[in-house]
């Protein structure tokens, strides 16, 4: 699944994220989601989220469904 909708996303959720300094390389981070940042139901770049690591980045892939918590 791709992080274009919000629903799709809840905390704990294992996820690659680009990071805003990696946009232009593409580079993905991978993370468990600790905060949603978008507030719209979607997002065409992604929802924003912040990862349990304290990074922040849109979400270009789910890797796997976490707790809803």
């Amino acid at each position: 699944m791709d992080g274009t909708v919000r629903a799709d996303i809840v905390r704990g959720s294992e996820v690659a994220v680009v990071m805003k300094k990696d946009q232009r390389t593409g580079v993905l981070t991978r993370g468990r989601v600790k905060d949603i940042l978008t507030k719209s139901s979607n997002h065409s770049r992604g929802i924003k989220v912040r990862l349990e690591s304290g990074e922040v980045g849109r979400v270009k892939e789910i890797l796997s469904a976490g707790s809803a918590s």
